[in-house]
């Protein structure tokens, strides 16, 4: 295969002229797993022999170079490039606006097919930068404690739905690489938790397929340990995780008896502690360098006792874990408190004197609802308070 020639015209970094939306009536490339973009390529008029060979040159313009024109392929010849663009598009979401937090956070409101919005949230470290992003426009979990929940679920995500949302964030970073110019070692996206908006498990296929491509080597390239799966505990899916997709797992667990669980989550009611428990202890990819990580929101006088703590370590004896306590973030009409500083502390304290990691995360993006559980696309947030003035004014 010859190497890549430099476009004649520079590729574009400016997220506001890079075409988004896709043409309606072409397949997208964008989210078609390499099985399928053969398949698509041949069905086109791709010889068969060249398939493959298309299929890794197409694929290193998309996901490594970040090119959305055909045009640019330039080592493919003009006629194929011209066999391309008249049979398939390369097309992300579109980028509706995006909110920048004073700590840096950014929360961006992506419009996908059909109309509908989702959230995505980059989170800047110092060494790093995360992204959450979101597996299905709305949610079917209803959890007490999470405003995400309180938009239903319209539908689940695509692949190139779901990978389209890592690809617009680094168009807006700059982060594709350049032709000729150094490759930068410090990745600004770096890590991807899928703890937006859905349940990831409720979609398994299409977040599989999206990971899959953002691990691809020859493309995005994350590795699977930088990839994190947060589940509220969609017990049969558990163990396809590891199998088909080998990323990092998290667990949205929040609660130590089932009383409580079935109120925060109640997917509880479906399968109990116990039973998420014995699926967890399972887990094939389970060990010391590859701990399951448990979400556990502290909630005032809900789920913060010191009775909490000590049960909570008792459930998870035998698992190699981690416990990531998230300070509530607290959203309009929320029917719970955020647990006071030192409650937190005394909380985490337990537990690591237990032997376990215990880090208070500290919050994000709160002051454009970028944190934790605030996620609700911003038509959805708007539509009660434009029906209370619709009443109001009829009254």
């Amino acid at each position: 295969m010859t190497a890549p020639v430099a476009p004649t015209s520079p590729i574009t970094q400016d997220m506001m002229t890079i075409p988004r939306k896709a043409p309606e009536g072409l397949p997208n490339l964008v989210g078609m797993r390499r099985e399928a973009m053969r398949d698509a390529l041949i069905a086109a008029g791709t010889p068969e022999k060249q398939a493959k060979m298309r299929v890794n040159q197409i694929w290193q313009w998309i996901y490594h170079w970040g090119v959305r024109s055909f045009d640019e392929m330039t080592n493919l010849a003009k006629p194929y490039r011209e066999l391309l663009a008249a049979n398939f598009t390369i097309g992300l979401p579109e980028i509706v606006s995006k909110q920048v937090s004073t700590d840096g956070t950014r929360k961006y409101l992506v419009r996908i097919a059909g109309g509908h919005e989702v959230e995505t949230v980059y989170i800047p470290e110092d060494e790093r930068g995360t992204l959450c992003i979101s597996s299905q426009v709305g949610c079917t979990l209803t959890c007490s404690f999470c405003h995400t929940g309180t938009q239903k679920l319209v539908r689940n995500l695509t692949p190139g739905e779901i990978i389209g949302q890592v690809m617009l964030v680094r168009d807006d970073l700059a982060e594709w690489p350049r032709p000729g110019v150094p490759k930068e070692e410090r990745r600004l996206l770096s890590n991807i938790v899928l703890m937006g908006m859905g349940e990831p498990l409720y979609n398994f296929e299409g977040v599989r397929d999206a990971m899959k491509i953002a691990m691809d080597g020859e493309g995005i390239a994350l590795s699977r340990r930088r990839i994190t799966l947060s589940t509220s505990g969609v017990v049969p899916e558990i163990a396809r995780t590891a199998e088909e997709i080998g990323c990092m797992l998290a667990v949205s667990f929040h609660a130590t008896t089932d009383a409580v669980r079935d109120k925060l989550v109640p997917i509880n009611k479906k399968w109990n502690i116990e039973t998420l428990l014995e699926a967890l202890k399972a887990y094939p990819r389970l060990s010391n360098s590859e701990r399951i990580t448990f979400e556990y929101v502290m909630l005032k006088d809900v789920n913060d006792s010191d009775e909490d703590a000590h049960r909570l370590v008792k459930l998870i004896e035998g698992i190699p874990a981690k416990i990531n306590l998230i300070p509530f973030n607290e959203w309009p009409g929320s029917p719970y408190e955020r647990s006071s500083n030192n409650r937190i502390r005394a909380f985490a304290d337990i537990i690591y004197k237990a032997g376990y990691a215990s880090p208070i995360r500290t919050p994000r993006g709160e002051d454009i609802m970028a944190a934790c559980g605030q996620l609700k696309s911003a038509t959805e947030r708007s539509r009660k308070s434009r029906a209370q003035i619709a009443a109001e004014v009829q009254g």
